[in-house]
């Protein structure tokens, strides 16, 4: 007769301990519930990135003085760098630069480590082509600017911080 007495109490015992589970449950699901949603309607709505975000590079050709700092800095040795030594005036002309952002790990240390400022990170992350070569940047793609989020009438923006309801 223990037995059976004991089974019962451990019954009851577990029944009881699996509603207090599912009533923990079911107070975590209704506190979210009154949380404001967080997903965006993306092409329409645009979350405004942070001050630090590290997109697309800008590069100005005129600050560059061809020092490589950024190929040295760089972990994969990613910017490509064609210079010619003018022989007249003892320096360095820049042919060409360009950037391949298919390989790009977005690091920005040669952002950091330029020393004369002419590289720097955009807001720009919506990179995606069907082709990988369109995503070779040269200095005439990496020099164009990219519309800021803000200043485009045709998306509304979307803070990055939520938004809390008084209740």
């Amino acid at each position: 007769m223990f037995p059976m007495v004991t089974g019962f109490m451990n019954y009851g015992q577990q029944t009881i301990r699996a509603a207090r589970y599912i009533g923990q449950s079911f107070m975590i699901t209704l506190s979210q519930a009154n949380r404001l949603p967080v997903t965006i309607q993306y092409p329409y709505e645009k979350l405004i990135t942070s001050e630090r975000f590290r997109g697309r590079i800008h590069f100005e050709f005129d600050k560059c003085i061809a020092c490589e700092v950024c190929v040295r800095v760089c972990p994969i040795d990613l910017p490509v760098v064609d210079w010619k030594f003018e022989t007249d005036i003892r320096k360095k002309r820049l042919l060409n630069y360009s950037i391949d952002f298919g390989i790009c790990i977005f690091c920005g240390n040669c952002v950091e480590y330029c020393p004369t400022n002419c590289l720097s990170m955009t807001e720009e992350y919506e990179l995606a082509t069907y082709d990988r070569h369109e995503l070779n940047y040269n200095q005439i793609a990496l020099g164009r600017l990219p519309m800021s989020v803000i200043d485009d009438f045709t998306i509304r923006t979307v803070s990055n911080s939520p938004q809390r309801k008084n209740a």
